[in-house]
């Protein structure tokens, strides 16, 4: 029986640290939306429609710290910054989905 509950300790702590990242309001959609490939912060912040911008630089940089999102920099001139998913990030985008499509069955019959 302790075997089975290392590994249900375990499982929790893959799926709070999971969510500790996931969980925060934007992150996904943020990620979602660089599954198109890399987009610029104005193209960001037009895709995820009401963040502010502060808080878009501070989820970005969440996620890049996660080791998610890849930040670059082209010196330019002009200077432009692009994000990009890392090999994780582009890992969550079929789990995302298929969070999606659970909750377009199990949760929209509850809401509202």
């Amino acid at each position: 029986m302790a075997d089975a509950e290392a590994e249900i300790h375990a499982c929790d702590a893959a799926v709070t640290l999971a969510f500790s990242v996931l969980g925060k309001r934007w992150n996904g959609m943020i990620v979602s939306s660089l599954g198109g490939g890399p987009s610029t912060f104005v193209a960001l912040r037009r895709a995820v429609a009401g963040i502010s911008d502060t808080v878009l630089s501070d989820r970005l940089a969440e996620l890049a710290q996660a080791g998610l999102v890849a930040r670059t920099v082209d010196a330019g001139p002009p200077v432009t910054v692009s994000y990009t998913l890392t090999a994780s990030g582009q890992g969550l985008l079929p789990i995302l989905d298929q969070l999606g499509a659970w909750a377009s069955v199990n949760l929209e019959r509850h809401s509202g």
